[in-house]
């Protein structure tokens, strides 16, 4: 036979095949009665979510967020791997989890009555809080929602705190809808085409510093609980082993550390100046960008730690003079400028470049055995406080049988350096060691709110350019009427 007529034959078969299948009955997928039997089986947990602030997002080392840190304890936990689908606003979260996928998180109330679906155990609470734009009169009671724009995310439980509110003040009215997240929101409210909106207390707190036109308000009723979305179909015993998983977590404590270390950090910028920081983000940081761009291509760092850096020495104040002479953009040292061949440290080129490269000579001069961002820590650290003293705290955590290469050892140690029974016993002597612990932390703080501010500026842009031409939210948001 020959290739034509093979091609032929396979052809007319494949035609066959087709129209057999187009005569049998259509067969909805049913899930598996045993969901983590699959889940095994195949080696991976579906899981759908959303990408946000508080829930998952791609950070400096990949992949973060409070909620994915769970999801992918959870993978591991079952010895599976992990797959996500982030596309989701959290209304299709829900229906997604109905369909397909094994579980659903992505900040979702508890709801019992939601159909199809069975909840895990409480995970977190959820407190509802109204913010409303700065300049309007103080909004501290229900009272004070008179007239006011209102907006809030539909099925992210919120909407339900209004509806409970409306039922006490029917005059309430508010737009609500699915497809926004909190950052939109509060854009909104910030520019003008909200008045205010109603968010969770955590999502604010991880949100506000980025939007300093925006002002806390009072809480609205009780706390919901956060909680993971299985299909009902799929049985019980894959919600059975996340909720042994999750009380796990909350018998060693590890539950409550990352709730503290995603949203615990709040008070590390006073919000004044965390006020200030954003304005000068948008006014000063702008004529350097391009400096610390180039000097992050000659060392290697990140462009935005070292502006982050810049911010910490000097607000991005290139005339900057401490009372101990240190001057410049970078606050560079007399000896420091020279060892670095920095001739004038007043010019913002030259201070940049010096800095960053000072850094880099720190940093190499650290021990092999301090690795990754333990590494990073001491060297910003020793740029504010000096090496010596770096060492002599290394010391001090030895002696306190800490971990001499764990930043988070070392900074418990360096405080010490201001008290005599302590500093008398080191080579370099007294040093307000209490300085570089916070000038890290902030360094680190100013790090998260420029990189934020990276990944949205585009979306922001896109954003703001909306708001600037009075669009209509008609599209995007249902109007919820007051119930008189």
């Amino acid at each position: 036979m020959s290739r034509l007529a093979q091609r032929r034959l396979r052809l007319a078969a494949l035609l066959l095949l087709g129209v057999v299948l187009n005569l049998l009955p259509y067969r909805h997928f049913t899930p598996p009665d045993d969901l983590l039997e699959a889940v095994r089986e195949r080696d991976f947990l579906s899981v759908h979510t959303r990408n946000t602030p508080t829930t998952y997002y791609e950070g400096r080392h990949g992949p973060t967020g409070f909620e994915y840190e769970l999801m992918w304890r959870f993978a591991d936990h079952l010895g599976v791997s992990l797959t996500l689908d982030a596309s989701h606003h959290i209304m299709s979260v829900v229906e997604a989890v109905r369909r397909e996928g094994d579980l659903g998180a992505a900040t979702l109330p508890l709801d019992p009555g939601q159909e199809g679906l069975i909840f895990s155990r409480a995970i977190f609470d959820l407190q509802p809080v109204l913010v409303y734009r700065r300049g309007l009169p103080p909004v501290k009671d229900p009272a004070g929602l008179a007239g006011l724009e209102i907006g809030t995310i539909r099925g992210s439980g919120t909407d339900q705190a209004l509806r409970g509110l409306q039922a006490e003040y029917p005059e309430l009215g508010w737009r609500e809808s699915p497809e926004v997240e909190v950052p939109e929101l509060l854009s909104r409210v910030e520019s003008g085409n909200l008045d205010a909106a109603v968010v969770y207390d955590h999502q604010f707190r991880t949100n506000r510093i980025f939007f300093p036109g925006v002002e806390r308000g009072f809480l609205l009723g009780q706390p919901l609980s956060m909680a993971w979305a299985f299909p009902a179909q799929g049985g019980l015993r894959l919600q059975q082993e996340a909720n042994r998983f999750l009380q796990q977590l909350q018998h060693e404590g590890t539950l409550n550390e990352l709730v503290d270390r995603h949203f615990g950090h709040d008070d590390y910028l006073e919000y004044v100046g965390a006020r200030v920081f954003i304005a000068h983000l948008h006014e000063r940081l702008p004529d350097y960008t391009a400096l610390f761009r180039e000097a992050a291509r000659n060392t290697g760092f990140d462009w935005k730690l070292l502006a982050a850096l810049g911010y910490q020495e000097s607000h991005w104040d290139p005339e900057a003079t401490s009372p101990t002479g240190v001057r410049g953009l970078m606050m560079l040292t007399l000896p420091t400028a020279g060892e670095m061949g920095v001739d004038d440290r007043l010019d913002p080129a030259q201070s940049i470049d010096g800095g960053a490269r000072y850094l880099r000579h720190v940093k190499d001069r650290l021990p092999d055995s301090i690795q990754g961002d333990d590494r990073l820590f001491m060297a910003m650290a020793a740029y504010n406080v000096g090496l010596g003293h770096l060492y002599d705290a290394r010391r001090i955590t030895e002696q306190l049988d800490g971990d001499p290469d764990r930043w988070e050892d070392v900074r418990e140690a360096l405080p010490l350096l201001q008290k005599r029974e302590w500093h008398s016993q080191t080579r370099h002597g007294y040093a307000r060691g209490g300085e570089p612990v916070i000038y890290v932390r902030n360094i680190r703080r100013y790090y998260e709110i420029l990189s934020y501010v990276d990944r949205s500026q585009q979306q922001y842009l896109q954003l703001n350019e909306s708001n600037s031409e009075g669009a209509d939210d008609g599209h995007l948001f249902e109007i919820v009427p007051p119930i008189l």
